[in-house]
């Protein structure tokens, strides 16, 4: 297998060969958990391996179907609403180091965390959905500076204590209701071993061909721990040793090997390139600089065959959306032609006419 034929699995991993119908839940269910703290881009994310609108994303999302909250690495993901438990009880301990850190320069200890969330728990009990700033209020909690580390890190506590998750948006503005008021508690709990060892067949099914580093990356855990992982689920995998790393992949894309010309336009922080530890399969070490940078901020990407060839932004008018791209190499005008079919689907996906620049 080559670099190539990695690309090109991964895309059909992902979904975004779009070879069968699947609702938003079900892409987020099957991929475990999709990066999604920039919330637009996200739900883009979702709509590129599906057909649904943006519109019909949200109702998802505000139904309760797809839970938006912090969970594997210290950021926002969506998770299914049937995953969201085990995956809490797996990873919560991990993520708390950092929130447990963050609260305590503020003077805010494991017991202060904990009166604050049964305070939080009063405010939201009865299905309220209420902003971050909203529930501070109500808390008497005054914003310590201008980027208001503190209430993030209540909130992400709470979150991660599975007490609190995503509410219905307000406008525009994120809300905040009790996680047990939106998805009932599972009658039965995982172990951490068949937990972990779920999130890695999940994982490998999902994004592989993918490495031990890489799954450790995605998952926050340690390699010794995947390692583990890995070695409880390795029968119900394939493999295959390039440059003396082993990549895993589910058996069912072993035998999808027809290769068809594709272009895709895909989200900042999409997991094509987020959710691997190194990128080279998908995108030349020269361009990846154009595409994210070293602190981990991602730019939305153009792929034509599974390589990043440059990178677009969006953005939206009264009446349409303005796609403006930028591509790393100079692209004949004919080929250009060619790249912005491949945005026909965002144009559905909004429900509004695009014009490109």
């Amino acid at each position: 297998m080559t670099y190539h034929e990695i690309s090109h699995f991964r895309l059909v991993s992902q979904k975004l060969y779009k070879t069968s119908p699947n609702s938003p839940q079900e892409i987020v269910h099957y991929l475990g958990a999709m990066q999604a703290q920039d919330y637009a881009m996200a739900k883009w994310a979702i709509g590129s391996r599906c057909n649904a609108t943006e519109k019909e994303i949200e109702e998802a999302i505000n139904s309760a179907q797809i839970i938006r909250t912090h969970i594997l690495r210290p950021t926002w993901h969506f998770v299914a609403a049937e995953d969201i438990y085990w995956m809490l009880d797996l990873s919560a301990p991990q993520v708390k180091r950092f929130t447990n850190s963050a609260a305590k320069k503020y003077g805010y200890d494991l017991k202060k965390l904990d009166q604050t969330n049964l305070a939080i728990e009063k405010v939201l009990a009865g299905n309220n959905h209420l902003t971050r700033d909203e529930i501070m209020r109500e808390l008497n909690i005054k914003k310590t500076s201008s980027d208001d580390f503190l209430s993030a890190a209540i909130m992400m506590n709470a979150e991660l204590d599975g007490l609190v998750c995503n509410g219905k948006m307000k406008g525009k503005q994120i809300t905040y209701t009790l996680l047990e008021e939106r998805v009932s508690k599972p009658k039965t709990k995982l172990t951490k071993e068949e937990a972990l060892s779920k999130l890695a067949q999940r994982y490998f099914e999902s994004h592989g061909p993918a490495t031990l580093l890489d799954f450790s990356w995605w998952s926050g855990f340690p390699p010794t721990t995947c390692k583990l992982a890995i070695n409880a689920i390795e029968l119900q995998l394939n493999s295959v040793e390039i440059e003396n790393q082993i990549y895993w992949f589910g058996k069912a894309i072993y035998y999808q090997t027809n290769f068809r010309e594709s272009v895709h336009f895909l989200p900042a922080f999409d997991e094509i390139l987020i959710s691997y530890k190194t990128r080279e399969a998908s995108i030349l070490l020269e361009h990846q600089s154009k595409a994210f940078t070293n602190n981990g901020i991602f730019k939305p990407i153009i792929l034509e065959n599974g390589k990043v060839i440059g990178t677009w932004k969006r953005t939206i008018k009264k009446d349409h959306a303005k796609i403006e791209t930028q591509f790393f190499d100079v692209t004949e005008k004919e080929k250009k032609t060619a790249l912005f079919e491949g945005i026909q689907s965002f144009e559905n996906y909004l429900g509004t006419k695009i014009t490109i620049e």
